[in-house]
């Protein structure tokens, strides 16, 4: 849609940037009265000869006329006198005047703005006889002095090194100053000592200076980091005048790098950090001088779909660009309400996929499925509920309603009961696991299999078998609190965790359960008993009765083995118990054999 429509904008002037050709000068002058008389010139400039030299290769042209200071000189009388010099003069290249319907005075105009932009390099000129404000014309793609990449496909891909930031190659980060490490307790202010490395009697300085200075710029000194305004983060950050920022006292370290303490220092606060350049939106800053309405594709990525999808029903364009987008704003709008229907109005299009939960890429997917307007196709789903909240199942359910409505066939291996209640055809497999299984006991229409006498799914759907609910429920035996949660969309809420007792945290999909527990609560008690790992998720603190832990585990989703070698026994260590059983054994002992003859992955012991 950028590539097709988008329109390019001088950062400069804010002035829309086109490329113009002889058709569109010549609709200019049909647009002014008949009769107005103009003039067509090419700014010249000088470089490899001097400025008579130049008039006099223009004279041998057959140019008659310069422009100086708005008026019109003879350049044979300029020669004459041999005093004139200047590096850049406006050549006169036709003088004109509006006639309607005269094909004859058409085609000299054509011939002679022809020559402008060829004189100009590029650029035309329309200079008036009255007040007219001059028209200039560019057929470069250029203004304000700077040249412009024209809108292509690629310009918007940041995996394409003609899109990509050429800082941080379109990864969005660089090896920079880490604000994390800078500041690693966001919920201190300036003056409590948020900053870290503006500590000790030598760099504490810093901090008493910018406090001094920050009065004359009404800098909150007693606010906490995390609610400072992104203009009061600037100032802190850059300084301002009479006030040195912390980025100052980098350049400073860095200035002062042969010696060691400071090399050392550097190092300490050092890690990924935003692309300065991109701001971390990743594409260069050509590709987002180019605007749709009044939005860069930086500004769309970064709205909710909710709001993407208002900004393209009320985006208006003129016929001609309504006509080459109509299939596309079809396609995108198409394809935002997939999205919001399977639940995610919520969702940026900027968001890496590493940060989505597991029900809202499954939803995705499923979304890209319904968008692809197949028909005829047969969509296996393996467990689509797992890690779904009881209202996102039911949204998901409709998804795939959605999908065999158009034609298509939904199979789905599935034991939530939402969906084996909506489907169309249930089949129940049994009675129970392993060797024990193996058997159809039910197929048919769900009320059917609901009604079947030896069915344990049925039992369960129907009421007859339930799961008690305990009738006293255990005591905690203390707890475990976190304080000023706020990563990603957590709103700064302390919680507790009691000890000794089954908790679940629950909530629909998105609403931050995996970033208060993967993100917050694992990274920080792992950091609190082997003061190692990952950094935890932005929180005040951790506190209660973090003696009674003396181990933390994490059991996720994803797959034990690393080896395709790898299976249960394995993982659990128990082979080694059983190799050294068997090489105990009297005959392993005659023949010589040791527990690594008992293993697949050993020489001797595997089978080569």
């Amino acid at each position: 849609l950028f590539a097709r429509i988008g329109k390019t904008y001088s950062p400069v002037s804010g002035a829309l940037v086109k490329r113009h050709n002889v058709s569109d000068v010549m609709k200019t002058i049909h647009r002014l009265d008949e009769g107005t008389r103009f003039l067509i010139t090419a700014p010249v400039t000088f470089k490899d000869r001097t400025t008579l030299e130049h008039l006099s290769i223009l004279s041998q042209q057959g140019f008659a006329r310069i422009l100086v200071d708005g008026t019109i000189v003879s350049i044979e009388e300029v020669l004459e006198e041999n005093t004139y010099a200047a590096e850049k003069i406006q050549l006169v290249v036709d003088r004109a005047v509006v006639r309607y319907n005269d094909e004859d005075n058409d085609y000299r105009l054509q011939d002679s703005i022809q020559t402008a932009f060829y004189e100009g390099r590029g650029e035309c000129e329309l200079r008036f006889m009255d007040e007219k404000p001059t028209m200039v014309f560019n057929s470069l793609f250029e203004l304000d002095g700077i040249s412009f990449t024209e809108p292509t496909l690629h310009l918007f891909s940041f995996n394409n090194p003609l899109g990509a930031c050429p800082k941080c190659e379109g990864f969005g980060s660089t090896m920079g100053i880490d604000e994390d490490l800078v500041i690693p307790n966001p919920h201190l202010s300036v003056y409590e000592g948020c900053i870290a490395p503006w500590k000790g009697e030598t760099m504490g300085k810093w901090k008493d200076k910018f406090i001094l200075g920050a009065s004359a710029h009404n800098f909150p000194v007693h606010r906490p980091y995390i609610d400072l305004t992104d203009e009061e983060k600037a100032l802190l950050w850059d300084g301002a005048k009479g006030v040195k920022g912390i980025n100052a006292l980098f350049k400073h370290l860095e200035s002062k790098s042969y010696k060691i303490q400071f090399r050392v220092m550097l190092s300490r606060y050092r890690g990924k950090t935003v692309c300065t350049t991109c701001k971390g939106k990743r594409l260069k800053p050509e590709a987002n001088y180019v605007k749709v309405g009044t939005q860069s594709l930086s500004d769309l990525v970064e709205l909710p779909l909710r709001k993407l999808k208002v900004f393209f029903q009320e985006l208006k364009l003129d016929e001609q660009d309504a006509s080459i987008a109509k299939r596309l704003l079809t396609e995108i709008t198409t394809r935002i309400d997939f999205l919001i229907s399977v639940g995610l109005p919520y969702l940026t299009l900027n968001r890496i996929s590493s940060t989505l939960s597991g029900g809202e890429s499954q939803r995705i997917q499923l979304a890209t499925s319904l968008g692809s307007s197949l028909v005829g196709s047969l969509y296996i789903l393996d467990e689509p509920s797992i890690g779904l909240h009881p209202k996102d199942a039911q949204q998901l359910i409709t998804v795939i309603q959605a999908l065999r409505d158009n034609g298509n066939t939904v199979v789905v291996v599935e034991h939530e009961e939402a969906f084996m209640r909506a489907a169309d055809f249930l089949i129940d497999i049994g009675p129970a696991a392993g060797n024990l299984g193996g058997e159809i006991i039910a197929a048919g229409l769900p009320q059917d299999v609901l009604s079947h006498p030896t069915s344990l799914t049925a039992a369960y759907l129907n009421g007859t078998q339930q799961i008690p609910i305990p009738q006293a429920l255990r005591k905690a035996t203390g707890e475990i609190i976190l304080e000023g949660v706020r990563q990603h969309n957590l709103k700064g809420f302390d919680i507790s965790f009691p000890l000794g007792v089954f908790s679940v945290v629950a909530g629909v999909s998105g609403s931050g359960k995996s970033t208060l527990i993967k993100q917050i609560l694992y990274p920080a008690l792992k950091k609190h008993l082997e003061m190692v790992g990952e950094r935890p998720g932005i929180h005040k603190a951790l506190k209660g009765d973090l003696d009674a832990i003396q181990h933390v585990e994490m059991v996720d989703q994803n797959p034990i083995g690393k080896s395709s070698r790898s299976n249960p026994v394995t993982y659990l260590k128990a082979y080694d118990d059983i190799r050294n059983l068997f090489a105990s054994e009297e005959l392993a002992r005659i023949r010589g054999y040791k527990a690594k003859h008992f293993s697949f992955n050993t020489d001797g012991g595997r089978c080569d």
